[in-house]
C-alpha cells in the first residue's frame, strides 16, 4: 500500500516563504514520479511541478516563473517544494501525487496517470 503525506502549508503575507514536503512510503518497482497539484475551489486542479525519481528531471508550470522549486531525497522517500515570493493566487490546497511506471517515461507525466495522492495541505497568502 502506497501512502502519500504532504506538510508545510499554513497562512504567510505575500512575499513570504513556504517548504512544502511530500512524504511517500511504499512498495516501488520500477520508475515513479512525484508532482505537485494545487486547486482552488470552484477551479480546475493544475500542475505546479513535478520531478523523476532516477534521474531527477523536472517541469514546473507556466505559472511558476521561478518561484517554485523542486528537490527529491531518495534516501528519505521526500520531495520537496520550496516556494518565493508567494501572492495571494497561490492560495490553494496543494496536493502531492506519484505517479508509477515500469519503463523510462517522458515528463511530465498527464495528470490521469498520477496513481497515489494525498490529501492536500492549505497554503493561504494574504495580508
Amino acid at each position: 500500500q502506497v501512502h502519500v503525506v504532504e506538510s508545510g502549508g499554513g497562512s504567510v503575507q505575500p512575499g513570504g516563504s513556504l517548504r512544502l514536503s511530500c512524504a511517500y512510503s511504499g512498495l516501488f518497482l520500477g520508475y515513479y514520479a512525484v508532482g505537485w497539484f494545487r486547486q482552488v475551489p470552484g477551479k480546475e486542479r493544475e500542475v505546479v511541478s513535478c520531478i523523476s525519481s532516477n534521474d531527477g528531471r523536472t517541469y514546473y508550470g507556466d505559472f511558476v516563473k521561478g518561484r517554485f522549486t523542486i528537490s527529491k531525497d531518495n534516501a528519505r522517500n521526500m520531495v520537496n517544494l520550496q516556494i518565493h515570493n508567494l501572492r495571494p493566487e497561490d492560495t490553494a490546497v496543494y496536493f502531492c501525487a506519484l505517479a508509477t511506471f515500469t519503463e523510462p517515461f517522458d515528463m511530465p507525466p498527464r495528470e490521469y496517470m498520477y496513481d497515489y495522492w494525498g490529501q492536500g495541505t492549505q497554503v493561504t497568502v494574504s495580508s
